[in-house]
């Protein structure tokens, strides 16, 4: 039986978490507060923060997001179409 690899992160979705963690980053958020707020593990949230692992915020994690940082769920999308 083979390890299941997870499927790394488009250039796009990559995009999305750097403006995630800048905010967070920013406003002194750690990942542990942020995965409360989110309703998973601090190390879920560590996974998404990571390049290389196909884990990934929902729309819906997204918007909770906006909602905590008193901001546009459009703030985490890059201005610009990402060229892969």
């Amino acid at each position: 039986m083979s390890k299941r690899k997870s499927i790394p992160k488009t250039q796009f979705e990559w995009a999305i978490v750097k403006l995630v963690r800048t905010k967070r980053d920013t406003e002194k958020i750690s990942q542990a507060k942020i995965a409360t707020l989110l309703g998973v593990t601090p190390g879920y949230i560590g996974q998404i923060e990571t390049e290389s692992s196909g884990s990934m915020y929902t729309y819906e994690q997204l918007n909770k997001l906006a909602k905590y940082f008193n901001c546009s769920p459009k703030d985490f999308m890059p201005e610009k179409a990402i060229e892969d």
